[in-house]
Formats: structure tokens, C-alpha cells, sequence
């Protein structure tokens, strides 16, 4: 039995149903920092350095935790989440029959003498199919775009426009699995164990 706590460092329905799938239990708290891109920062930067607040803001002495942030980026341009349906649609045209990348930073911290932060970057190719303004309009009335990177979930209805997916699925959906259990291991910490 572990007698550390597991903190997820985000509200994000996506990544609690990623760790509730694994059978882990954990507490869930919403890290209120700044998440504003510092001008000119790079996109690989910027998603590393906001998982790593998130967890060094929840940081607590008998819990891991563990924090993500992901972004879209196509033409080096980064694609946040939206406002309003018209901006839905104008993203989703951006993303009709191209491929673009998805970059998820994911940050675990640890409290021992010192905060330890272990922190990574997951970049993934998505290639979407070509999607009619029709296929567009009748998704943004979902409503599923509305709070998603890119405004489209590949854990939901978005997956529909998905052709191909170079990298981690999860990794897509907002917290890499596989990165995650690997930088808790770099803490001491075996993900499996708050099972």
C-alpha cells in the first residue's frame, strides 16, 4: 500500500478519465496559475513550463503529483482553446485535411527535503481527413469543440476526422500515459501502486 497520495493538477474531464482508466485513485486539484504564452516563447516551452507550475502548485508533502498542458500547433502557430462557435469553425477549416502537431507537457512533482519536478514534452502528428463546411458546422453545434486545444477531442465526437495519429494516442487527449508512469518512476513513485 503507498502511503503518498496521487494529486492530478488539472480539471480536465479528459485527463481524469485517462488516469480513471488505469484504476488509480487520486484527488483532483484546479492549479490556479498564469497560463498566458510569454511573448516569443516557443511552443515546445511554453506547454513545458506551464505543466511544470501546474504541479509545482500542488506540490504537497504526502502526495506525487503529476500536471499536464497541451497545445495544437500548425505553422508554428498555436492554436488555443476557443470563445466562440465562429472561432470553432474557423480553426476546424485551419485543421480540414492537413496534418498538424500536438504538443502535451506533462510535469510530476514530489516534496522530500527538496520539490523535485521531473518534467517532458510529448509532440504528436494528427492528420485530419478533409471535412465539409456542413461536417464542420454540425460538430461545432456539439458544443465539444468549445473547451478543447484545437477545438476537436480525439477522445469524443472529433475522433470522426482523425485519419492517422503519429505518436501517443493519450498523448493527443491530454496526458500521456506512458510519459507519465516513466517520470513517476524517475520520483521513486510507481504509477500501478495507487491502484
Amino acid at each position: 500500500m503507498n502511503d503518498l497520495r496521487l494529486i492530478l493538477a488539472s480539471t480536465s474531464p479528459r485527463r481524469r478519465q485517462l488516469l480513471e482508466s488505469l484504476g488509480v485513485r487520486f484527488d483532483v486539484v484546479d492549479p490556479d496559475i498564469d497560463e498566458h504564452r510569454h511573448p516569443n516563447e516557443e511552443p515546445f516551452d511554453y506547454v513545458g513550463r506551464i505543466a511544470r507550475a501546474k504541479a509545482e502548485f500542488a506540490v504537497t508533502g504526502d502526495a506525487v503529483v503529476v500536471a499536464a498542458d497541451t497545445i495544437v500547433v500548425i505553422d508554428g502557430h498555436v492554436l488555443g482553446k476557443l470563445g466562440h462557435p465562429e472561432e470553432a469553425k474557423t480553426m476546424l477549416h485551419r485543421l480540414s485535411g492537413v496534418t498538424h502537431e500536438v504538443l502535451t507537457g506533462v510535469a510530476v512533482a514530489r516534496l522530500t527535503d527538496i520539490v523535485q519536478v521531473l518534467t517532458a514534452v510529448e509532440s504528436i502528428l494528427v492528420k485530419f481527413l478533409p471535412m465539409t463546411d456542413e461536417e464542420i458546422a454540425d460538430y461545432v453545434a456539439t458544443g465539444e469543440p468549445m473547451d478543447k486545444a484545437g477545438a476537436y477531442a480525439l477522445g469524443g465526437l472529433g475522433a470522426i476526422f482523425v485519419e492517422a495519429v503519429h505518436g501517443s494516442p493519450s498523448g493527443v487527449i491530454g496526458l500521456p500515459v506512458h510519459t507519465t508512469a516513466r517520470l513517476l518512476r524517475g520520483l521513486g513513485v510507481d504509477l500501478l501502486s495507487f491502484r
